[in-house]
């Protein structure tokens, strides 16, 4: 996936090859989004805007921001989202948060990129753009416990996903309780709620 470039005709065809339980971990995200209802939603790696798209469409009063590294994924998820319910800018999941506060975050096959650390700052940072009772759902590779459930090709480099007990952990340690809503393979998602 390091050599990814953003079509607008093959992106879901790449996905689906590159990780086949895509559309199930967007479905799941979907869900675990929708069930805390909220209104103001940061994207961290909006990407193509399918994604938001797809939350968007069960929620209707919702607002996402999305950032993104990648002029072209801009580009892209701009002519997918309705600009009345969406802003989007350039930023790296290193960079300073849009100051929000936000009901929730999600990202989706983003966070694999940063390192343990830079991981653990993260998960820091979201939990201070939240509003209280706020969540973030994560959705992405993780190293699974059996390496025969690693299916989704890494380079290692671009792609250094941890496990899924040291991202809870992590989490935790943000100030989130966590539950993991779904797992496969080396796929997860992870609600995890602002402890008042």
């Amino acid at each position: 996936m390091s050599d990814f470039t953003w079509d607008p005709d093959t992106y879901l065809d790449v996905m689906a090859e590159e990780i086949p339980d895509y559309r199930r971990l967007q479905a799941e995200l979907a869900a675990a989004v929708a069930t805390a209802d909220p209104r103001t939603i940061l994207d961290l790696g909006v990407g193509s805007g399918l994604t938001a798209h797809r939350v968007l469409e069960s929620l209707p009063e919702a607002h996402i921001h999305g950032i993104d590294e990648s002029e072209e994924m801009l580009t892209g998820a701009a002519q997918v989202l309705d600009p009345n319910r969406s802003t989007l800018s350039h930023g790296r999941l290193q960079d300073p948060l849009p100051n929000g506060p936000f009901d929730l975050v999600m990202s989706t096959l983003a966070v694999h990129h940063l390192d343990g650390e830079g991981k653990a700052d993260l998960f820091s940072r979201i939990a201070r753009v939240l509003v209280a009772g706020g969540r973030f759902v994560l959705a992405d590779l993780i190293v699974p416990a059996d390496p025969a459930d690693v299916v989704t090709p890494i380079d290692g480099v671009i792609d250094v996903p941890s496990s899924l007990a040291d991202q809870l952990e992590w989490l935790s340690a943000a100030g989130f309780s966590t539950r993991v809503t779904w797992q496969h393979r080396d796929l997860a998602v992870v609600a995890a709620d602002m402890v008042d």
